[in-house]
């Protein structure tokens, strides 16, 4: 099925050509526009939708031509198809030096857009289209609950929102104890329940209501406890995809679980962080954890935190390490009554601590490598929550 977008001021075209798409039943509409975007906001559709094909009404051909053109530069091997009531031989000529390959007029015959459609598939195959999208996920997860997950994960996020240019989202994937919201003092009106609910009809306008905002760091965390839900893989897939394209750093509270949709998204992440403590129950379950990931050939993805270090802990480093048979990456001092004001505020643990400056550090590794910026990226997602 292809994915397509209609932009016509043309209603009543617009309506048959839709009509005629559904009935092809090999195109599927996910946004219509009633009017010629300017850059800005068809950036945000773009990325919202992420259409394989936009059709563009060309009764106004320098605004269509505008269109395809930023369509072209926003998401290369987007296709992009010229409708029209009817188009003379010099509208057809300037679209198509727009790029425009195609055009479709009434009464949008089967046969045609039969045609048309396998003519968009196999330039499709040829160029899928190539939104801007970010490698940078990751994976937080306990070796045993209470391990102090959830607190690297959210003052790691906090720290990465607060880099130059670093648009970073947090999501709260613990569905039976999230504490994500609590930690930030979050009382939202939606949940990751809802985002999953209605990740397949995800745009940007919904995104809006379902994030919140701590500082410049987005957030979706768990809200109410329902032991009968459960994130399906392709609704987690979509809400993924959705992030990727709209987010620098994405980072994922987990359980630990290892629920279905948890080890779904592990093959997403770029890295997968495993919290232990030195407790020998906690080293226990890590390596199990350990154990269990090498079966899933994801090991080369796992970096270990070993939380709430000491320096007289009765069993060293290199026996953990030779424990896991891998190194740990970081370690992270005990700090109970910083986090624990950190807690009672819904702020980050003081950046000019051990621990705070432990969670910069780990942020600072984890940042994607600076890009030139780009007006329309900015103007994403974000424009809608300022």
């Amino acid at each position: 099925m292809i994915r397509g977008v209609i932009i016509s001021p043309d209603r009543d075209l617009a309506d048959r050509l839709q009509n005629a798409l559904t009935n092809s039943h090999r195109v599927a509409i996910a946004r219509r526009s009633d009017a010629y975007l300017e850059e800005t906001e068809l950036s945000r559709m773009l990325r919202a939708a992420a259409p394989e094909v936009v059709f563009v009404c060309v009764d106004a051909l320098d605004r269509a031509v505008a269109t395809a053109h930023a369509i072209d530069q926003q998401s290369p091997g987007t296709q992009v198809v010229a409708i029209s009531r009817t188009c003379d031989a010099q509208t057809l000529l300037e679209a198509m030096r727009a790029g425009m390959r195609e055009f479709l007029s009434p009464p949008f015959e089967p046969g045609l857009i039969s045609q048309t459609l396998d003519r968009i598939e196999v330039l499709l195959a040829q160029r899928p289209p190539a939104l801007e999208t970010t490698e940078a996920i990751y994976a937080f997860l306990p070796a045993k609950p209470g391990a102090g997950a959830t607190t690297i994960a959210v003052n790691t996020a906090l720290a990465l929102s607060a880099l130059p240019g670093n648009d970073t989202l947090l999501l709260d994937l613990d569905l039976n104890g999230g504490l994500v919201g609590f930690m930030l003092l979050l009382q939202p009106q939606f949940s990751i329940l809802d985002a999953a609910e209605n990740a397949l009809e995800m745009d940007e306008n919904l995104w809006a209501k379902l994030v919140s905002k701590v500082g410049k760091l987005h957030v979706i965390p768990t809200g109410r406890i329902n032991p009968g839900f459960r994130i399906e893989p392709p609704q987690i897939r979509h809400l993924l995809a959705f992030a990727q394209r709209n987010y620098k750093t994405v980072c994922l509270d987990l359980s630990g679980m290892m629920e279905k949709y948890s080890v779904e998204v592990l093959y997403e992440c770029k890295r997968i962080f495993l919290v232990s403590t030195p407790e020998l129950p906690s080293l226990h379950l890590a390596r199990e954890k350990i154990n269990y990931f090498r079966s899933l050939d994801l090991t080369s993805r796992i970096s270990i935190l070993l939380n709430r270090a000491h320096k007289r802990s009765q069993i060293s480093i290199e026996e953990m390490e030779n424990l896991f048979g891998l190194p740990i990456h970081m370690t992270f001092p005990n700090d109970y009554t910083g986090v624990h004001k950190a807690l009672t505020a819904g702020k980050p643990v003081d950046s000019g601590s051990e621990l705070g400056r432990k969670y910069r550090e780990l942020a600072e590794t984890m940042a994607p490598s600076p890009a030139p910026d780009r007006e329309s990226r900015k103007s994403g997602i974000f424009g809608l929550l300022k």
